[in-house]
């Protein structure tokens, strides 16, 4: 590597500069106070842990988006975090084990192998809200209000709601009694959203002409809310945990349009994290970028493995993405005190600096001139005392 390489990042590796690194400490500190006043407790988890504790319950995607390392003092492999919500869920079994309701919170830095197509870059800020101990409809709608209440914090004036229920594919498939090849061809016709490969699949695969007929309509059934409404009547002879399915995500709709100003979308052959959802599955989205700002859903029982299955239901978003939301609000001028040795200029500088004035202190031979150090005023020496005073256009240079 030549001396001129030696700055360049890893691809999808990005570095916060001023002002954006402020910007995002502020919203963090915004979305982080907005959970407290939801009930929410702020939790810390550590940046790697042992890959059979990271990865249980996940699926492949977070495996093959985690970096393995070998710990030193064990030999066993470790995982560098590339997703908190597992963690958070064994805080919640293990480390807690509190009775009832727990909701848990979190902004930390994640590592990923290879950027999310969902939420770009490999080094996200992971913010996130976690909601444990309830299954009923209540968790599921404060999660998705909170969701979009926190867009609306991070600048967000129009909003656009993407609602799905993974448990509908998941009772038609098992009422199919679909082996797991015929599983796999039929979630990725219906990924593809494409009516032919669909139709063949199912008619290979379904001998039941009720079902055939539900299976094949299922990627169809996408829109607004009407597309509610018209599942009804297609899906009519589906399970009763379909029509629960639809019951739920009609409520979470009437709920969401009766406080926020927000178009919506309902898919229910969306299928985006099928291994590890099972229950309603939600993507909000603002104009002005091509993919979801939070995601989230329902993922009950992540917790088994640590020997307490709990539901649980949450979200999840990038602050680096959220922090271009709107536009960055100027920074107050700061002041700029001479590099003068003098007890009443000390006393001064730390006497604005407790009323929040933000006081550079100038360093002895220094060239640069308040401009240079974002100061719209200096510190001078008035009358026996030290003020500040607005600077000139012939001073600032």
């Amino acid at each position: 590597m030549t001396i001129a390489d030696r700055w360049l990042l890893p691809d999808g590796m990005d570095e916060v500069l001023p002002p954006q690194a402020s910007r995002m400490e502020e919203l963090r500190r915004r979305l982080l106070d907005l959970y407290y006043r939801w009930g929410y407790d702020q939790v810390m988890p550590p940046p790697a842990e042992f890959l059979d504790s990271l990865l249980t319950g996940t699926g492949t995607d977070l495996d093959l988006q985690t970096f393995k390392l070998t710990d030193q003092l064990t030999g066993r492999m470790m995982g560098a975090t590339a997703d908190v919500t597992p963690q958070v869920a064994r805080m919640d079994a293990h480390s807690l084990r509190r009775e009832g309701p727990v909701r848990l919170c979190y902004c930390t830095s994640v590592m990923r192998a290879s950027a999310d197509p969902y939420q770009g870059g490999r080094s996200p800020v992971q913010v996130g809200v976690e909601l444990f101990g309830h299954a009923g409809l209540g968790a599921d709608s404060e999660i998705i209000h909170l969701a979009l209440a926190s867009l609306a914090a991070a600048g967000a004036d129009e909003m656009h709601l993407a609602l799905g229920h993974i448990g509908i594919y998941r009772s038609l498939v098992e009422a199919a009694a679909l082996d797991r090849d015929q599983e796999r061809a039929l979630f990725a016709a219906l990924a593809l959203k494409s009516p032919g490969e669909i139709e063949r699949v199912v008619t290979a695969s379904v001998s039941d002409p009720a079902l055939a007929a539900m299976l094949m309509a299922l990627g169809e059934l996408h829109g607004d809310v009407n597309v509610l409404e018209r599942a009804r009547d297609v899906l009519a002879g589906a399970p009763a945990t379909v029509t629960a399915a639809l019951d739920e995500l009609d409520a979470l709709q009437r709920g969401v349009r009766a406080r926020f100003a927000v178009s919506l979308y309902v898919d229910l052959a969306e299928l985006r994290g099928y291994q590890y959802h099972t229950g309603m599955m939600f993507a909000a989205y603002v104009p002005g970028y091509g993919h979801a700002l939070a995601k989230g859903g329902r993922y009950d029982d992540t917790g088994r493995a640590f020997g307490r299955a709990r539901p649980a239901t949450g979200f999840s978003m990038d602050l680096k993405q959220l922090a271009t939301l709107a536009e960055a609000t100027p920074a107050p001028g700061a002041i700029l005190a001479p590099a003068v040795a003098d007890d009443a200029l000390r006393d001064a500088v730390s006497a604005l600096r407790q009323q929040g004035e933000r006081v550079i202190q100038a360093l002895p031979g220094q060239r640069t001139g308040p401009a240079a150090h974002g100061c719209d005023r200096r510190l001078e020496l008035i009358d026996g005392r030290w003020q500040p005073t607005a600077l000139t256009q012939e001073t600032s240079a």
